[in-house]
C-alpha cells in the first residue's frame, strides 16, 4: 500500500505524541515523605468482661426450695435471706432417729422411776444424800439423752433443732452483698446441700458489679511480649463509640490447649473512672488492645517503603534527579507506620521498593 503524504504526517505526530508522554511518565516517579504521627505498638486478645467477685450461693440442706426472696438484678446485702428450704427427710435417717427417741425414752423412764422411789426414802432419812446421788445423776443423764434424740429428729424432719431456733439451715443467706447476676432454680425445685463430695445446687449467683475485670485469652506467640502492668484499651461489643481503660494484673503461668494452639488465660483490672455512666454488664464480650509501646508525635514512614540489606534497614531517597540507598534507624511500628530515629527529615522524598515505576 502506498502512502499519501499527508497519511504520514498523521502517523509521525501521532507517534511523536507517544514519545513525547512516555518521557513525562518516566519524570513523574512516585514518592513519599516522612511524617509526624502516633504509632501504637499493640497485641489483641479476646475475652469477656466478668465480676472479680462473684459468688454461688448454696443450700446446707437437701429438700425443696419452699420460697425464693430474690429476683436477678437485686441488690442484697451480706447476711439477707435469698431462700427457704422445705427439707425432705431421708427414710433411713428418720427412722434411726425415732428409734433413738424411743430407746431413749424407756431409759428416762426407768430413771425417773428409780429416781422417784428413792426420793421417798430419801425423804424419810431411809437413804443418805451420798446413796441418793448415782439416781439424780442418771436421771439427769437420761433426759440430756432423750433431749438430744428429740433435736436430732427435728432437725431431720425440719432443719433446725429446737435449742437453736433463729440459726435454721433451711434459710439460705447471702453470703456477700452485691447484685443477684442469676436465680437458677424455681419455687418447687429440688435442691442438693453442699458437702464434701458435692458441690450442691446454687440458688443464685451474687457478685460485686462495682469491681470489673477482662478475662481472656492470649496466643503463645504473644504472650511473652506482654508484662503485668501494660495498658489495655478494651472495646466492649455491646457498647458502641466507648473504649474502657484497663491494666494487665495477671498472667497465667501456664497454657492450655485449644483448637491446636497454646492459649494463656490473662486478667486486667477495669479502671472504674473510665466506665462513666455505662453499665457493663457480666459477660460482655470485649477485645483487649494491649499497648506493649506507644509515641504520641513521633517521625514516621509507611512501613511498605521499608527495605533491608540484611537485617539492615534502609529506603531509596530522591536526590537532586537521582535516587540514593539511604541506611536508618527505625524505632516501634504498628504494621502500617514505622518510627524513624534516625537517617530521615520531613522535607526528603523516599521512593517505595516497587516504584522506580512511573505513575500513568
Amino acid at each position: 500500500m502506498k502512502l499519501t503524504p499527508a497519511l504520514s504526517v498523521l502517523i509521525l505526530a501521532f507517534s511523536l505524541s507517544l514519545m513525547r508522554c512516555g518521557s513525562k511518565e518516566e519524570q513523574k516517579t512516585i514518592t513519599v515523605s516522612p511524617f509526624d504521627t502516633a504509632i501504637i505498638k499493640k497485641t489483641v486478645a479476646t475475652g469477656a468482661i466478668i465480676p472479680r467477685k462473684e459468688v454461688n450461693m448454696k443450700s446446707q440442706v437437701s429438700g425443696i426450695v419452699e420460697k425464693l426472696y430474690i429476683v436477678a438484678g437485686q441488690q442484697v446485702k451480706q447476711g439477707d435471706v435469698i431462700a427457704r428450704i422445705k427439707i425432705i427427710p431421708n427414710m433411713l435417717n428418720l427412722a434411726n432417729a425415732e428409734n433413738r427417741i424411743n430407746s431413749a425414752q424407756i431409759n428416762y423412764d426407768n430413771a425417773k422411776l428409780e429416781y422417784d422411789r428413792n426420793k421417798t426414802l430419801l425423804d424419810q432419812n431411809i437413804l443418805s444424800k451420798q446413796e441418793f446421788l448415782p439416781f439424780d445423776l442418771r436421771l439427769k443423764t437420761t433426759q440430756e439423752e432423750l433431749n438430744a434424740a428429740q433435736d436430732q429428729l427435728q432437725i431431720i424432719k425440719e432443719g433446725v433443732a429446737k435449742s437453736s431456733q433463729t440459726s435454721s439451715n433451711t434459710f439460705v443467706k447471702s453470703t456477700i452483698s452485691g447484685m443477684v447476676l442469676d436465680v437458677p432454680v424455681k419455687e418447687g425445685s429440688q435442691v442438693i446441700e453442699s458437702n464434701t463430695f458435692n458441690e450442691g445446687t446454687t440458688i443464685a449467683s451474687v457478685a460485686n458489679m462495682g469491681e470489673m475485670i477482662f478475662e481472656g485469652k492470649l496466643d503463645e506467640s504473644e504472650v511473652g511480649k506482654v508484662q503485668i502492668g501494660n495498658p489495655i484499651e478494651l472495646t466492649v461489643g455491646a457498647i458502641d463509640k466507648t473504649k474502657f481503660s484497663a491494666i494487665l494484673e495477671y498472667i497465667a503461668p501456664k497454657g492450655v490447649s485449644e483448637n491446636g494452639a497454646i492459649q494463656f488465660i490473662i486478667r486486667a483490672k477495669v479502671d472504674n473512672t473510665s466506665i462513666g455512666n455505662a453499665f457493663l454488664r457480666a459477660g460482655y464480650s470485649a477485645n483487649a488492645d494491649i499497648i506493649l509501646a506507644r509515641k504520641d508525635k513521633t517521625l514516621a514512614i509507611p512501613e511498605s517503603v521499608l527495605q533491608f540489606d540484611g537485617d539492615k534497614p534502609f529506603v531509596e531517597v530522591q536526590q537532586n534527579g537521582k535516587t540514593e540507598k539511604r541506611a536508618i534507624k527505625t524505632g516501634i511500628s504498628d504494621g502500617i507506620n514505622i518510627e524513624v530515629l534516625e537517617g530521615l527529615k520531613k522535607e526528603d522524598k523516599i521512593v517505595p521498593a516497587a516504584s522506580n515505576m512511573v505513575q500513568g
